[in-house]
């Protein structure tokens, strides 16, 4: 194996070191005039380091196997140090090929990645200063089944260092406190379907987060996005696939200029054998966006089952943005909260929510914008709105004259709202001279119309009522007729 090649970077604090790690040294290079120096001579490495520069002093991992070719599942890791200048084994030491990282505060990360002498790996926090090495809080996550174990790929400290991330194969990205290591109250919502974490990174001024991930396809491979898991903004999604490209983010290849104003993020191929590097601008500025006005409803009285429109507007500051504008809208009524979809938001920022309530009694309409790339999200804006029973209505044509051969009646029924799950049938009352009795009912054709056939027993006036009772969605309603009989 050649003693020059280079498995480690690392600056110092000032950025104005680089240092390399070498096979069986380490090498500092002066950013500005290139010289190189070889700081301190080690162990053999064979199987490649990792570098951290925490505290004021180089930190190095030092892992050995007999063979190259069972690195990753049978090395044995020292972690070392120069410590003052000297070369130090630091005792700390375990399975795999350990993984470090400098952080804020004088702290460094240790990661544990899966292998076969490491089933449940870990995660650590060192504090590093005054060249001191004091492990904190360390966290394993396989439960008493061995289920949940972590499957680690990069880890990486907020810029405030109160929160670590980890890029974990098996889980997604997980948010822990720094200062125990438990979930954050708050986490990431899960990469995109079919994508697996494999590298992750925060900007130094604290506004973004990269999660990079393995996917195919069409998935994004790269997403962009606040550091605050609380803010829904859309993330900015990239999809590497071809030669071109590289198909995924290679674990541990990101990293953010010091200022937060580039993403360097290095993809490989499936075999892992071909790199790119990509440079990634984060998203633009945003800016605010608000609802103004209240919601609006018409028509003015909601019915169950027939259309109803809620309307309001949506005002953005800064530029358009480059895809539609739409919100998003939900119904919450007695049976739970119920999705509508997105509405299109015209260029003056009004739209409309399209719904036809199915229930009777108080429907809440949340309206919401969930931003872009360039806008915040607005806050909710909600509307409540009386649904009332739909009305009906009984049309009757009668004779004002019949004899006592018989009275001939039609109707129409007509029922607003949602379709009738039957055929209406309405009852028939007959009162005359001689008193009230209910007549055989009456069943309403699909067309709506009816016929009422009756031989009175008496003469002079006949008031025949028509009824139908309503439903649960349907308002009652009754129609009367009076017909004079003669002999």
């Amino acid at each position: 194996m050649d003693k020059y090649y280079v498995s480690g970077l690392a600056l110092n604090a000032d950025s104005t070191k680089l240092y390399a790690g070498l096979r069986e040294q380490i090498q500092t290079y002066d950013t500005t005039t290139f010289e190189a120096a070889i700081v301190a001579s080690t162990y053999a490495d064979t199987c490649g380091r990792e570098l951290a520069f925490s505290g004021g002093q180089l930190y190095i991992t030092t892992p050995y196997s007999q063979y190259p070719g069972a690195c990753s599942y049978a090395a044995q890791t020292n972690l070392d140090g120069i410590v003052n200048g000297v070369y130090t084994r630091t005792g700390w030491n375990d399975y795999g090929m350990l993984k470090i990282e400098a952080g804020p505060g004088d702290r460094m990360l240790m990661g544990q990645p899966r292998s076969d002498g490491a089933t449940n790996p870990f995660v650590a926090v060192y504090d590093t200063a005054n060249g001191s090495l004091v492990r904190n809080a360390a966290r394993r996550f396989a439960d008493s089944a061995g289920n949940g174990a972590l499957d680690l790929k990069d880890m990486a400290f907020s810029a405030d260092g109160s929160k670590v991330a980890v890029a974990d194969a098996a889980y997604g990205t997980r948010l822990l406190n720094t200062g125990d290591l438990s979930d954050a109250a708050n986490g990431y919502q899960p990469l995109p379907a079919g994508a697996s974490a494999s590298s992750v990174a925060f900007s130094g001024d604290g506004k973004y987060i990269a999660r990079g991930a393995s996917a195919m396809g069409a998935t994004p491979d790269l997403l962009v996005q606040p550091a605050d898991p609380t803010d829904s903004t859309a993330p900015l999604e990239f999809v590497f696939e071809g030669s071109l490209d590289g198909n995924r983010v290679a674990p541990r290849g990101m990293e953010w200029a010091a200022d937060g104003s580039r993403l360097f993020a290095v993809t490989t191929n499936a075999a892992g054998n071909q790199f790119w590097l990509h440079i990634v601008q984060p998203p633009a500025v945003q800016y605010d966006t608000r609802f103004t006005g209240d919601l609006t409803h018409s028509p003015a009285q909601a019915v169950a089952g027939e259309p109803l429109s809620v309307r309001g507007r949506l005002e953005l500051d800064g530029p358009a943005p480059g895809t539609p504008v739409k919100v998003t809208a939900t119904r919450t009524d007695a049976t739970g909260s119920h999705d509508l979809g997105t509405f299109p938001v015209k260029a003056d920022g009004t739209f409309a929510v399209l719904d036809e309530p199915d229930l009777v009694g108080d429907a809440t309409y949340t309206v919401s914008y969930l931003g872009d790339l360039t806008h915040r999200p607005a806050t909710d804006v909600t509307h409540t709105v009386t649904v009332a029973k739909a009305p009906t209505s009984i049309a009757l044509t009668a004779p004002a004259q019949a004899t006592l051969d018989g009275v001939h009646i039609t109707g129409t029924f007509t029922a607003q709202g949602k379709a009738l799950p039957d055929r209406a049938v309405l009852k028939v009352v007959r009162t005359d001279k001689l008193g009230t009795g209910t007549l055989s009912s009456v069943s309403v054709a699909a067309d709506g119309t009816f016929t009422i056939d009756h031989i009175p027993r008496a003469r002079r006036e006949v008031t025949y009522t028509v009824s139908w009772p309503g439903d649960d969605l349907h308002e009652a309603s009754e129609a009367e007729a009076t017909v004079y009989v003669t002999r």
